[in-house]
């Protein structure tokens, strides 16, 4: 059956919206935030009826599949070029279900920004994101790190039950007691076992928030940096912070920048907890003001096209975390260094045991990055750079973060899914989707 006939077919009672090139609205949804793309035919279907139906019409196409949520993945896995795109955008519902215990339901293409709006009048949150517009279900699957890492955990540790089409196009519910094996698995699995249509959360009550940065001058970067992460290993885990090493934009002797998000509205306890830190060094810069929860989370507009976005990043746990830090400060002072970023982990994240979901780096204290900027011939001048970078900082680090990469090689899907686990989760993979539909992803092989 051709790919034409089958599109026929499912013309006729599909659920949502059919676009093909030619289509008025092709050319603003073939590509994603950060990868263009030219897919044979996007589909949007409008209830989970329609996710089935675009399941089955991928599998039968034979045909590259592409999911999307909201179109945020580093990677640019929500889109393709000749192939099928389903588009999760129009089931972007939220709701706080009845019954008193804070549960709050997700469509599986809602965004982080959709979430805490739908959730302000409440005075619920969830451990999200950083940014409004990424979709829930891409980062949830992967992990969820946030703002609210360090007290409530990742978003995927919230996560009390998902409803999920599988590559057989049925619906299957998942939580602790049913289908556990695959609730397992989509929490840190990724994509790779279908597509959740509705994701149910454990909200918790949140107040405004303290939120901003600190600066201290860029020569002082030896000696404040170790200082933070030795600070964040007792801190309130009300207090999760980004440090900033270097700024290519800013040019040589960027200032050294902590990002601070204090997760409470009570002024004596956010200063008790962010004082520390402004005593690091010489403070040049303080704008740490009370704001709501959802005004914490940034904007992310689209890269413009003559620019690419190229981000590796990796964990660190404790014996690493004096090595890492001291190539990463050295590496910011040289001339030409890419952004460098290392985030504060440990607290709820490390609280929950290492097997019990498919995130497998709960023993980290921190997330170090590197991220560059520019057209494709300066991305790749650098690159040679970037590379003798990172094999400095390989001894010292472990694991990676799917969410924040820009590529997914078979060492980094190795490095993001140890041994057990990748065994674990290609066991799963191997009776629900058998025959790989789900590829566009850190893509785990049926075993």
């Amino acid at each position: 059956m051709t790919a034409t006939t089958t599109l026929e077919i499912l013309s006729r009672d599909f659920s949502g919206d059919i676009i093909e090139p030619g289509h008025a609205e092709y050319a603003a949804a073939s590509g994603v935030v950060l990868a263009a793309g030219a897919p044979a035919v996007i589909l949007r279907p409008s209830s989970v009826g329609g996710v089935q139906a675009a399941v089955r019409h991928a599998a039968a196409s034979g045909l590259p599949l592409a999911v999307r949520g909201g179109g945020h993945s580093f990677g640019g896995f929500g889109t393709n070029d000749g192939g099928v795109v389903i588009d999760l955008s129009r089931l972007c519902g939220v709701e706080v279900v009845a019954g008193g215990w804070n549960v709050v339901r997700v469509g599986g293409g809602a965004t982080w920004g959709q979430v805490t709006a739908a959730l302000k009048p409440h005075r619920l949150a969830l451990s999200s994101g950083d940014t409004k517009g990424v979709g829930v279900g891409g980062l949830t699957l992967g992990g969820g790190i946030g703002w609210k890492v360090r007290k409530y955990g990742l978003a995927l540790d919230s996560l009390v039950r998902v409803e999920i089409v599988t590559a057989d196009g049925h619906v299957v519910t998942a939580d602790e007691d049913e289908n556990a094996d695959l609730f397992w698995a989509v929490r840190g699995g990724g994509g790779n076992f279908g597509i959740v249509t509705a994701f149910e959360f454990a909200g918790h009550p949140t107040t405004d928030v303290f939120h901003g940065k600190i600066s201290f001058p860029g020569a002082e970067a030896a000696t404040v940096i170790p200082a933070w992460a030795e600070y964040m290993r007792t801190a309130p885990e009300a207090l999760t912070t980004i440090a900033v090493f270097a700024n290519p934009f800013a040019g040589p002797g960027a200032p050294v920048e902590i990002l601070v998000t204090f997760d409470g509205d009570a002024t004596d306890e956010a200063d008790a907890a962010i004082d520390p830190l402004r005593r690091l060094g010489t403070l040049i810069d303080d704008d740490i003001t009370l704001k709501p929860y959802g005004d914490v989370l940034e904007e992310a507009p689209p890269l413009p096209p003559a620019l690419r976005f190229h981000t590796r990043n990796a964990f660190v746990e404790r014996a690493g975390v004096d090595a890492a830090l001291r190539i990463m400060t050295e590496a910011g002072a040289a001339p030409g260094a890419p952004f460098l970023t290392a985030r504060s982990l440990g607290g709820a994240l490390a609280r929950v045991p290492d097997d019990a979901t498919a995130f497998a780096h709960r023993r980290a204290e921190l997330m170090i990055g590197t991220a560059l900027v520019g057209p494709e011939p300066v991305i790749e001048a650098a690159i040679p750079a970037l590379d003798a970078l990172w094999e400095r900082l390989t001894p010292h680090v472990n694991g990676t973060y799917p969410n924040f990469n820009t590529t997914a090689t078979d060492q980094e899907i190795a490095a993001a899914y140890p041994t057990d686990t990748y065994k674990r989760l290609a066991a799963v993979k191997r009776h629900y989707d058998p025959a790989n539909l789900f590829t566009a992803n850190y893509n785990v092989l049926p075993l």
